[in-house]
């Protein structure tokens, strides 16, 4: 619930440019106004992915869970009856602000959320679960694109008489995404503490265990967890994350998740949050009147949402266990590339059949989610050590933010008022994905492997100590076991 929440506050903007267009300036929003309110969410984010991340690891995950979301609720309220004024700052400043503190509490969701599931989930399970957090997405951004049209058709004869009457549906719109945020604040507070993050970072291991015991008692599974060998946990200190991502083997992995996130929301961001500025090349030939144009525009992102971007989240979803995370990641950014090649070589072709533009730029954001959108954000909280799990997917997820940054700042100057320049601005995107499928090949692939194993992988033993999993492979042949060994302590999970 909080990253359906996430998606449709931050994608949402992309519907309500239009109507602000409409209402405070005379049909459409001069570009730097369009720049500034689509980057501003960006740039909180990024800075709420870095703090978030590491206050996480520092903190704990169960300190920081529900903080952010009570973050996005006030902003989204205060989005919402933000108003004009006649002397002083206008409304596109003010929305500004909100959306960047919007921005700081979206970013919070990023590390905490992927990190707490990650370290909940079994093995067999982890990208799965991991996928259908992120799923979530989808639904967000489909349910933004459903309570747009409902809104709009609510106020039709309102908006046929009166266009500025949408200023009414936009507020609407916005205000809506506190709903599922309120529904999931009580369940993050009451969570209770990650007990990798207990026994590696806190050094309780008995409490560690209780929490293990009390998950699955709630869960109906019989559980006989033990520790052994209790040493001293080694710290998260700023010095030691120096010296263990000092090593190349270390730092390709933060550097290979960093930049193919990067690469990925250049184009991800850039396209969907521009995504009615792209739909005006083909649904807005002639001119119309407010409402249908605001209609058309809704109803575009309706339908990719429906057809290309939720089916994509949920293939990921369904296939991420067996296929693995890498293989999924590569085949998006190679299917990407073909795609914008094809786009940009036949532009005028394809942008004058609707239909057919439609079809393959749906097809873009399917492999956009059936691909790097969903692997980079699950790849990141699996393959680092549990002390700086969050700060690394932190870290990765900020670098991806700061190519949204880039592209929603600069798609609509690159674009041209007009969308001139849309054909070569499409074609640079294919650079870009080939790019990403080049450096995936710097990340390990996790899927089916627990997470002390693939910390184990490139652990020298010599840095922190970590995760202390030397013959972690000598006891695999006990059946339907979990085994979660943290700082050379065993925890053995034995299920019915």
């Amino acid at each position: 619930m909080g990253f359906l929440t996430d998606a449709y506050d931050m994608f949402v903007i992309n519907l309500v440019v239009p109507m602000l267009g409409i209402v405070y300036f005379d049909g459409k929003m001069p570009t730097s106004s369009n720049e500034l309110l689509k980057s501003m969410t960006p740039i909180g984010t990024l800075l709420g992915q870095i703090i978030f991340g590491f206050m996480a690891d520092k903190l704990g995950r169960k300190r920081m869970y529900g903080v952010e979301l009570i973050i996005i609720i006030i902003a989204t309220l205060a989005s919402a009856m933000t108003g004009d004024t006649k002397r002083g700052i206008g409304i596109i400043p003010l929305l500004a602000f909100w959306r960047l503190i919007l921005g700081f509490g979206i970013g919070g969701d990023y590390p905490t959320s992927a990190v707490i599931t990650s370290e909940f989930a079994t093995s067999n399970r982890r990208g799965l679960m991991i996928a259908a957090v992120f799923a979530m997405q989808g639904i967000g951004i489909l349910l933004g694109a459903t309570v747009a049209l409902l809104t709009i058709l609510f106020f039709k004869s309102s908006i046929e008489n009166d266009p500025f009457m949408l200023d009414y549906v936009w507020r609407i719109i916005i205000g809506v995404g506190c709903i599922p945020a309120l529904g999931a604040l009580y369940f993050r507070i009451t969570l209770p503490e990650s007990p990798r993050y207990t026994a590696d970072v806190e050094g309780n291991h008995e409490e560690a265990i209780r929490n293990i015991k009390n998950i699955m008692e709630k869960t109906k599974e019989k559980v006989q967890p033990r520790y052994q060998n209790q040493q001293k946990r080694t710290p998260n200190t700023w010095k030691n994350f120096r010296v263990h991502f000092g090593k190349l083997k270390h730092f390709k992995v933060l550097f290979g998740c960093s930049v193919c996130w990067f690469l990925l929301d250049i184009a991800f961001y850039g396209l969907t949050l521009n995504q009615s500025m792209v739909l005006d090349v083909v649904v807005n030939k002639i001119k119309k009147s407010p409402y249908e144009t605001t209609w058309d525009q809704v109803k575009g992102n309706l339908i990719i949402a429906f057809l290309g971007s939720v089916p994509g989240y949920w293939f990921t979803v369904f296939l991420v266990e067996k296929m693995g995370r890498i293989k999924i990641q590569l085949m998006g950014f190679g299917l990407l590339t073909i795609i914008f090649i094809t786009l940009s070589v036949a532009y005028h072709q394809i942008t004058s059949r609707p239909a057919l533009f439609l079809i393959i730029y749906g097809a873009g954001q399917f492999f956009f989610n059936f691909g790097p959108n969903a692997t980079t954000f699950i790849l990141p909280a699996e393959v680092f050590p549990t002390r700086w799990r969050s700060t690394c997917h932190g870290l990765a997820a900020a670098s991806g933010k700061l190519g949204a940054i880039i592209a929603s700042a600069s798609f609509p100057s690159i674009a041209g008022d007009k969308n001139e320049n849309l054909r070569p601005l499409i074609g640079s995107l294919s650079i870009i994905m080939a790019l990403g499928f080049c450096f995936t090949f710097l990340i390990p692939e996790p899927c089916g492997r627990t997470l002390e194993e693939i910390s184990a992988d490139y652990d020298d033993g010599d840095d922190s100590n970590e995760e202390g999993v030397s013959d972690i492979r000598e006891e695999q042949n006990i059946p339907v076991t979990e085994r979660i060994r943290m700082n050379n302590s065993s925890f053995i999970i034995e299920q019915s």
